[in-house]
């Protein structure tokens, strides 16, 4: 048994992985985009328009129209492809290299440092400048776009790049987005797994495959404690995000450090925690529908190598 489990677990190349998450960060990003326009509004308002995330929803359709709750759909989708393709291949990569050499295990804290590798890599290759576009298109308001400063996203990255430069434009708020995504990937490849195993004795690499529903429940349980531990870096990092260095009066916010401090010293110690209830709403959802989608293409994958394995069996 353990020779064939062996064999499963060598039988999924990373590239597999990187192909699998893209694929369900491409469902993920069409279902949960209001959401997410929804989150980033709240996290934008300081002076309480919004009184809740359905407040929020139906003003934002009332004054704008239902098209503008999939704003930034398109720098969203193919940056949650990129991202996820980046961030299954490289924690794949990474547990390989933090395997023990001999009996091909892998402990806790090897699992848990993978995944803050993947996240540190995914956001400063991919996720920084995606959010940063996709942060600046969502916060405008209306739909006429001769009434909009940025036109469509890659109109947006080159206003950003030439107005503000292109490491302080588009990869302003970096610091918050690695401490974010870093400490998420590690609690969520580290939670996946455990889940798998509690709930349904799913090991990595066995050569089960778990029913979509399965993924999607350990994939909703393992995306729940990323938000709420994170949520002050995710308000930090759409506020950096969102400021323009060209604006009035200089940047609002000097970094990380300096924009924690403001907003606890201004808006109290729960604006930290601004959009976490639609972030809740978003991120558990979206990590079950991804790994929903994951699971089953790796699924075949492994069936597929079953079967070509088998007359040499």
């Amino acid at each position: 048994m353990a020779g064939e489990n062996e064999t499963h677990k060598k039988s999924i190349p990373p590239y597999m992985k990187a192909v699998s998450g893209s694929i369900g960060g491409v469902v993920e990003a069409c279902c949960l985009q209001p959401i997410d326009v929804i989150k980033t509004r709240l996290q934008l308002d300081r002076s309480g328009a919004y009184r809740g995330i359905f407040h929020c929803g139906g003003t934002v359709v009332r004054a704008e129209g239902v098209r503008a709750l999939w704003k930034g759909l398109t720098p969203f989708a193919t940056h949650l492809t990129l991202k996820y393709a980046l961030r299954m291949g490289s924690n794949a990569l990474l547990q390989s290299a933090f395997k023990d050499s001999q009996t091909g295990d892998l402990t806790t804290r090897a699992r848990m440092l993978s995944g803050f590798g993947a996240g540190v890599l995914e956001a400063l290759a991919i996720v920084t400048p995606f959010e940063v576009v996709k942060i600046r298109l969502q916060q405008q308001k209306g739909l006429s776009p001769e009434l909009l400063k940025y036109k469509g996203p890659l109109h947006c990255a080159r206003t950003i790049v030439r107005e503000e430069g292109l490491f302080s434009g588009l990869w302003s708020g970096a610091a918050p987005t690695v401490m974010r995504n870093g400490t998420n990937q590690a609690a969520m490849f580290t939670a996946k797994n455990a889940f798998d195993a509690l709930l349904w004795s799913k090991h990595e690499g066995d050569g089960n495959v778990l029913q979509p529903w399965q993924s999607m429940i350990s994939g909703f349980l393992a995306g729940t404690s990323g938000p709420i531990c994170t949520g002050p870096f995710d308000v930090v990092k759409t506020r950096l995000m969102a400021q323009s260095s060209r604006s009035g009066g200089g940047a609002r916010y000097r970094g990380m450090f300096h924009a924690i401090a403001s907003i606890y010293s201004e808006e109290g110690l729960r604006a930290l925690w601004k959009g976490l209830v639609p972030r809740l709403m978003r991120i558990p959802p979206g990590q079950g529908i991804m790994w929903a989608v994951s699971d089953q293409v790796i699924g075949m994958y492994e069936r597929k190598q079953v079967r070509l394995e088998a007359p040499n069996g």
